[in-house]
């Protein structure tokens, strides 16, 4: 895998998949991986479910993937109620459509992680793959027995999401939060590293663009693409059941 985009965190935001998808073909980027979380809080489940399906080489389950199947009874009410307008959706027990049992199979059957070469792809981290938070700030990285259970199960880089913050952090300590799209940052075999791509769909570093990252060879580039914000503030609305609150937070990428 030479040459490859990371994307993350959905979300059910066609608007921002459309456009993140566009820049990458666009950058002639020949293949995808996703880290999970395609639904939850956005409106359109089944075309972004699709389109990571048809487009994404590799795909592992994030925390609202996992929970369609298994339960939110730890999400905030915004994730739960989300949820429940997602599975109306998606349940192929709602409609005879052998595409919609195709489609719920599908994510039923995600892998928790991937590896490929040196590379694991994840959504949370090795101590929790669906529900660990880890942030370029966060004390455990301070804990030398925490760090080690973050970072000895890495060959070389971890690939995660689920903060929706992009960042990069080392096995020596160092980190690099909300780096600066374009920027080549090297990787090198020196150290380990994380590198947490942010969120294609409700980015919470205070930049409401679209947040991805483009990988090739020892080198990753954060990048940042403007979408339709209003389309998918629209559309979450047009719910009828979808918290105004979700449609404002894209606004201010929060």
């Amino acid at each position: 895998m030479p040459h490859f985009a990371v994307i993350s965190d959905i979300h059910s935001n066609r608007s921002a998949l459309d456009a993140v998808f566009a820049a990458i073909d666009a950058a002639g980027i020949p293949e995808v991986v996703c880290l999970g979380d395609i639904i939850g809080y956005g409106p359109d489940p089944e075309y972004c479910v699709d389109l990571v399906r048809e487009r994404c080489a590799q795909v592992v389950r994030g925390n609202h993937d996992h929970a369609l199947f298994h339960g939110a009874s730890h999400f905030n009410t915004w994730a739960r109620d989300a949820l429940h307008f997602t599975r109306t959706r998606l349940d192929p027990r709602h409609t005879e459509s052998a595409k919609a049992r195709e489609r719920w199979e599908w994510l039923r059957s995600l892998p928790l992680m991937n590896r490929q070469s040196s590379y694991l792809f994840i959504h949370g981290t090795p101590r929790d793959p669906l529900n660990d938070y880890l942030y370029a700030d966060s004390p455990d990285l301070d804990d030398e027995e925490e760090r080690a259970r973050i970072f000895d199960p890495v060959a070389h880089i971890m690939f995660n999401g689920h903060t929706h913050v992009p960042c990069v952090i080392s096995s020596a300590g160092d980190s690099l939060c909300v780096p600066e799209p374009g920027i080549a940052i090297d990787l090198d075999h020196s150290q380990k590293h994380v590198v947490n791509v942010g969120s294609v769909g409700q980015p919470r570093d205070g930049d409401p663009r679209a947040s991805w990252a483009e990988v090739r060879d020892l080198e990753v580039r954060f990048h940042r693409t403007d979408y339709d914000v209003a389309d998918t503030a629209r559309r979450i609305l047009a719910t009828g059941c979808l918290d105004s609150f979700l449609a404002q937070r894209l606004y201010e990428g929060a």
